[in-house]
Formats: structure tokens, C-alpha cells, sequence
């Protein structure tokens, strides 16, 4: 299932670690970039993504699972773009939608080996994620234009192993985002080991 992989957000975790375990950028063509998924109606997809507190104004990508299962992130390429799950809610629509991005990524990716464990990583969009408080604003464009406000509610980290599923995904009663990326420490094999999850309702909406 897409919902219980969770470390393909990172880059020192999930698709770089898992082809390079020595932390080295991936190799060209090993890593392509994720195919974005075509949307019916684009107008009321989700086109932009910003964050005042962070100063994150990014673009979004609509994009779906990989040949696992997994949740595609954007590809170290774009990593300061923004992904959302496009086989899910829209932001506006009842149920949380989903939005992921990458904490850090290579410097350049398909090219540079990563040295010594910090050369040639850069912050990535959702670096600082983790920084939000409940009652920052988050806002989603839609393709026509439209500006949605969305108010944070919480900011949880959960270790990836156990990562729990049903409450972050479940169904909702209102209008709701979760903003995904890594976090927690590095471990001995160089993952991250959390994935930080930041929950939003739409203003002017009951909180959960």
C-alpha cells in the first residue's frame, strides 16, 4: 500500500539509500523521475503551495505511487517543488490531502558522490517543517486561482517503523492537509528515522 512507505521522502533515506547505501548520490538513470499523474478538472488541482512562517512558496507536482506501492515524492531534481498524492483528496475536498516533500537532497543529483556524510546536501523545501506551530498558516492555490487557507493543528513525528497509518490517513469529517517529509535522527545506516507530519484544517472549519 502507498500509506506505509514513508521513507521515499528523504534523501538520505528511501530512494537514494535504498540503491546506495553508502550515501552516494544515485548514478544517472538510476533514479529517474517519478511520472506526474494526469488530473481530471487541473483547475481545481493544487498548483502552488505556500508557507509564510517558512518563506516556502513552491510549485506542486501531481504525482502516485511507484512499481512498489510507494508514495512518490518528487525526484531529487525538483526538490524544491512539493508533491501531492493525486489518487487522494484535493485540498478543499472532505478528507486529508495529502502533500510530501523531500528535508534535504543532493546538490547534484546523478552527478556528485556524497562525501563524508554532509557534502553536496542541500536543504530541500520542507527542510524546516518541523518549525510550524498549530495556527500557521498554510495556502494551497488551485489551478483557477483560488486560494485556500488552511490553519495547523499539530505537529507530530513518528518513528517510520511505526508510522501510524490509520490516524493520519483516516477519514475526516472536514477539509484537512498533511504535509509529510523525514525527520528524527540519523541513524547508523544513515536513514532518517521519523517522518515528520504536520496536520492542517481549513480555515473557518472545527479543528479535529
Amino acid at each position: 500500500m502507498v500509506l506505509f512507505v514513508l521513507a521515499v521522502l528523504c534523501a538520505v533515506a528511501g530512494v537514494l539509500l535504498r540503491l546506495h547505501p553508502q550515501r552516494q548520490a544515485p548514478a544517472p538513470g538510476a533514479a529517474p523521475e517519478p511520472r506526474l499523474v494526469r488530473v481530471t478538472d487541473p483547475l481545481s488541482a493544487p498548483v502552488r503551495l505556500r508557507i509564510p512562517a517558512l518563506g516556502v512558496s513552491a510549485d506542486v507536482l501531481p504525482l502516485g505511487v511507484d512499481a512498489n506501492g510507494a508514495l512518490d515524492p518528487p525526484g531529487f531534481r525538483n526538490a524544491m517543488k512539493v508533491g501531492w498524492y493525486a489518487l487522494g483528496p484535493r485540498p478543499g475536498e472532505h478528507g486529508p490531502a495529502v502533500l510530501v516533500g523531500h528535508r534535504d537532497a543532493p546538490a547534484n543529483p546523478g552527478s556528485v558522490p556524497v562525501r563524508n556524510g554532509r557534502d553536496d546536501i542541500k536543504n530541500a523545501v520542507f527542510a524546516k517543517l518541523g518549525r510550524l506551530l498549530p495556527g500557521d498558516l498554510v495556502e494551497t492555490e488551485l489551478g483557477d486561482g483560488r486560494r485556500l487557507p488552511f490553519r495547523v493543528t499539530r505537529v507530530d513525528t513518528y518513528p517510520t517503523k511505526r508510522f501510524p497509518t490509520g490516524l493520519v490517513y483516516g477519514p475526516v469529517p472536514n477539509a484537512q492537509l498533511r504535509l509529510i517529509t523525514c525527520g528524527g535522527v540519523i541513524d547508523a545506516q544513515g536513514h532518517w528515522d521519523s517522518n515528520v507530519v504536520v496536520s492542517a484544517v481549513a480555515s473557518g472549519q472545527d479543528p479535529p
